[in-house]
């Protein structure tokens, strides 16, 4: 401060000598008196950014020093027709200007900030329940002044708000269904706040929002197929047949993936349209999505009389979700049931008035051997890298000898692709591994000596394990063996097929099919 007097003293000084021939008065100083009539005018950006623009104002002033009154110590000083500005958290504040005159005389103001924040406004809450899980709702708000949001479910008395930034989702799901009341709090950057409330009428899911696992390959002798996309069914089953019973019946498809529906089930029945010899099969396989249905009674029944005409085995349901059920046919024979003659299908429901949907319905038998794929049905995606064409399935170009199907995969190492050059696809068979290791792939090349490599890989492509064999034969099919006995334990998903591995492409075109495991 002192220092400030002194120079500004001296400026006076020596304006006054410059200019003692226009004035003719060198006593200016010793006249001078502090400023009077301080003002200190606040000016409050309305955005609850909390940003404040003081302007002082005062007669005979020459320089302001401002100092804020929060935590700030430092002043901020401003010539004549200056402003400062400053940010303050919401609050009140003594702001003091201190207003300085030529020779360095003070005049001291305290003047009262109060800095408040508009409440969040314009407040738009979005309250929905989920379509795709169950019993699930999601709470989205936006506001304008809004920072934050609090959402209180209803669904307990002293439960504890879940938090989100505003224009974020919020969910949760109730344990029952029914009405409930949600209250919305959303904050700004003050303490002002603004709340909203609404009925909510929570609501389960009566059918599923996705598919059933797909099925593995499997060959044609070791399945017996009643109702499933990935097999050939038997013809002229009837899924409805006109037992009396309350269940209501709807042929239901998501995705172009056929499901039967049961809705309101008390017992309904399947009736085959010849009775069907199942001793040759190990299992029955069904998947099953439920609502309101805890188990299921699954009976078999048996076209001959007697007391051993039908049996039952139960099942506990999962609520809104799949359930893969494989049951042994043992668990049936063992009761006195004969399989050689299986016409109908029951299936019970408790408790009764629920609905169930039901997927992929067969009868199956493990083999010797695990089809990966054979490309004869909907062939799966092939993705294609390192420069080469792309993979295709296309016609057998030799159905004969060892190979006789009718689909083939075309692989074609164009010139000058990568020495990597391959193609994949993804399965579900490869979880058989390690019980049956042994890889086998058909290989149709028109050069012997030719390596061929086949990778495993998971999601993560880390996780791999790769084998290679050569081609003996040329312009003929042949059966190539991988052995993946030593591959270490991880979840494949992933075929790999490489031709002429190590080498540049040159345009040859190969083909592969009939990929399966064995022991």
């Amino acid at each position: 401060m002192k220092s400030l007097r002194y120079i500004y003293t001296a400026l006076l000084c020596f304006t006054l000598i410059a200019c003692k021939d226009d004035f003719g008065d060198t006593d200016l100083l010793s006249n001078d008196v502090a400023p009077k009539d301080v003002v200190a005018t606040f000016k409050v950006k309305q955005d609850n950014s909390g940003e404040v623009t003081i302007v002082p104002t005062a007669t005979g002033a020459v320089l302001y020093q401002i100092y804020f009154g929060d935590s700030t110590t430092t002043p901020t000083t401003v010539k004549v027709g200056e402003a400062a500005t400053h940010t303050y958290a919401e609050g009140k504040y003594n702001v003091k200007v201190i207003a300085q005159s030529l020779s360095g005389k003070q005049t001291e103001l305290i003047q009262p900030l109060e800095v408040s924040f508009n409440a969040p406004g314009d407040l738009k809450v979005k309250i929905t329940n989920d379509t795709s899980v169950s019993k699930k709702v999601n709470v989205t708000a936006t506001a304008t002044y809004g920072i934050t949001f609090d959402v209180y479910f209803g669904e307990k008395a002293d439960e504890k708000p879940v938090s989100g930034n505003i224009g974020s989702t919020i969910s949760h799901v109730y344990a029952a269904v029914g009405t409930y009341t949600i209250t919305v709090e959303v904050k700004g950057a003050g303490s002002a706040t603004t709340k909203y409330t609404q009925a909510v009428q929570v609501t389960a899911l009566s059918q599923p929002t996705a598919s059933a696992a797909t099925p593995p390959a499997r060959y044609a002798a070791d399945v017996v197929s009643i109702f499933s996309n990935s097999y050939t069914n038997l013809s002229g089953t009837d899924f409805n047949p006109n037992w009396g019973q309350a269940t209501q019946y709807t042929a239901f498809a998501l995705s172009g993936n056929d499901m039967l529906q049961y809705a309101k089930l008390n017992y309904q029945g399947i009736q085959f349209a010849n009775a069907t010899d199942l001793t040759a099969m190990q299992y029955l396989h069904l998947d099953v999505w439920a609502s309101g249905v805890n188990s299921l009674e699954i009976f078999l029944i048996s076209k001959s009389g007697g007391a051993a005409t039908e049996k039952k085995v139960t099942k506990t349901l999962k609520a809104e979700q799949w359930l893969s059920i494989d049951i042994p046919l043992t668990d049936y024979t063992s009761q006195g049931l004969t399989v050689d003659d299986i016409h109908q299908i029951k299936l019970v429901g408790d408790p009764a008035g629920g609905t169930v949907f039901i997927d992929n319905l067969y009868f199956y038998r493990k083999s010797n051997s695990v089809l990966v794929e054979n490309f004869e049905g909907t062939a799966p995606a092939l993705t294609s890298f390192g420069g080469m064409a792309d993979a295709k399935v296309v016609s057998n170009p030799d159905a004969s000898g060892a190979n006789t199907t009718k689909k083939v995969v075309q692989f074609t190492k164009t010139a000058g692709a990568e020495t990597w050059a391959g193609t994949f696809f993804e399965t579900s068979a490869l979880k058989e591994l390690p019980t049956y290791s042994k890889l086998h792939l058909m290989a149709y090349s028109p050069k012997k000596g030719v390596k061929v490599l086949v990778k495993l890989e998971g999601s993560d492509s880390s996780i791999n394990h790769e084998v290679s064999a050569t081609t003996t034969a040329e312009n003929t099919w042949e059966e190539l063996t991988f052995d993946f006995s030593k591959a270490p334990q991880a979840e494949y998903l992933k075929v790999v097929v490489f031709f002429d591995f190590g080498n540049q492409g040159d345009g040859t075109t190969y083909y592969y099919d009939e990929i399966k495991l064995t022991k």
